[in-house]
């Protein structure tokens, strides 16, 4: 099979690249294990949160303060605003709609209550922009019976201690009761496929009149809309007070919609998508890669004139670690780590772990190295990038995204 750019990893940096290279006419075609992290994601994108354990309120200037092997430093800090923009048209042009300013922090509420700085949310998510002005003064956290995943104590209490007046209040609907008698397990993608249907949004909006009368503001877990945000909107529209989610413990509908959506997108611009193969191995000629061969299409390699590694980091296995090393499993690229295996971690896990800065070794536009040299039509992009804390920064997705979306510009530029 012969493409224009073959990417290897589906979640939201190999997505955001293969949409951006589809939509100039490239043939694309990505291979997905079909995990990603976006599962684990509530709502909100991050484009640089902390520095040094500070919470950075005006990202653009805090980029320029950055080392030199952050991949927004490889990008280059003068491009960031414009890369950020196209990412949110990305996003908005595959239907997901957010919002947000990449010159000024807003802040998200985690499930635990906490408040984090964030770049875009969702617009159906509690969004706070000020810390020292608040949206509303009560609010009502609905708190669905049975439902495990959404800690409201914890919720409250965080809630409060910004400075919100919080009610929380248990409710059921007939269409939850059942789902809790079912062998499924109760979790917010459950309860999300459980309402779809206009009566039993209908129900959910009757007990939320009923109960938060005196709410300026409803927040409901994040268990609505797997595919689009439809469901919600019409739930809005059944409820009198605003309404508002609010992310819940993984699995996440709100990231499982966004991914939905991007490869939808990705599959409409005529992109090739395939789900639930991985990558194995790759042949090399001289400075290039030529072919990369996949566990489903053993016998037909996936032949490309570029190449990108989109493998995420540990958690989704584009970096593995043995008690010896850490390396790169499928092409054998170089890794920026430190070759004594005692100074990866450190005790404690609130701790910085210096093993959350590996990653994949790259020039100054992002093109793997192997055995020190460049490989001239690979690149890699997101989190399987060294030189950045994905954690402890906050920076997973905006590295995800712009980075995708810098090389795109440099395959568009290579003749």
């Amino acid at each position: 099979m012969r493409m224009d750019t073959v990417i290897i990893g589906g979640g939201l940096s190999g997505l955001s690249c293969g949409i951006a290279l589809a939509k100039r006419g490239k043939r694309v075609a990505i291979v997905s294990s079909g995990q990603s992290t976006m599962l684990f994601n509530g709502g909100s994108l991050e484009l640089l949160g902390n520095i040094d354990g500070k919470a950075v309120t005006a990202p653009l200037d805090a980029i320029v303060t950055l080392p030199q092997n952050h991949p927004y430093s490889k990008i280059g800090a003068d491009r960031i605003a414009s890369l950020a923009d196209r990412a949110k048209l990305l996003l908005n042009d595959s239907g997901i709609n957010m919002e947000g300013n990449v010159a000024a922090n807003h802040w998200r509420i985690t499930p635990m209550g906490v408040a984090k700085p964030a770049w875009l949310t969702l617009n159906d998510h509690l969004r706070i922009d000020d810390l020292s002005n608040l949206p509303a003064k009560r609010l009502a956290l609905m708190s669905i019976r049975g439902y495990l995943d959404q800690p409201n104590a914890m919720l409250a209490q965080g809630l409060r201690d910004l400075g919100f007046e919080v009610d929380v209040i248990e409710f059921t609907t007939d269409d939850i009761t059942a789902l809790r008698r079912s062998p499924s397990e109760m979790r917010a993608t459950s309860l999300a496929k459980r309402l779809v249907s206009k009566n039993a949004l209908q129900r959910v909006a009757d007990q939320i009149n009923s109960l938060a009368t005196q709410a300026d503001i409803v927040l409901l877990p994040s268990v609505l809309g797997q595919n689009d945000d439809t469901d919600f909107q019409m739930l809005q529209s059944m409820v009198k007070k605003p309404l508002r989610l609010v992310a819940t413990l993984p699995p996440s509908v709100a990231g499982m919609r966004m991914m939905t959506q991007l490869r939808h997108y990705f599959r409409m611009l005529g992109g090739n998508y395939l789900m639930g193969d991985t990558a194995v191995s790759g042949t090399f000629d001289g400075d290039r890669l030529t072919a990369i061969t996949t566990a489903k299409l053993a016998d037909m390699p996936l032949k490309a004139d570029q190449f990108v590694l989109a493998s995420g980091s540990f958690i989704s296995r584009g970096l593995v670690a043995d008690y010896e090393r850490i390396y790169e499993p499928v092409l054998g690229v170089d890794v920026d780590d430190d070759s004594n295996p005692d100074s990866w971690t450190s005790f404690g896990v609130l701790q910085p772990q210096a093993y959350s800065r590996f990653g994949v070794a790259t020039d100054d536009k992002l093109r793997c190295l192997k055995q020190g040299k460049t490989i001239s039509n690979l690149h890699a992009i997101g989190s399987i990038l060294s030189g950045h804390d994905a954690v402890k920064m906050g920076d997973a997705n905006g590295v995800s995204m712009l980075t995708a979306l810098a090389v795109v510009d440099h395959i568009m530029e290579t003749k």
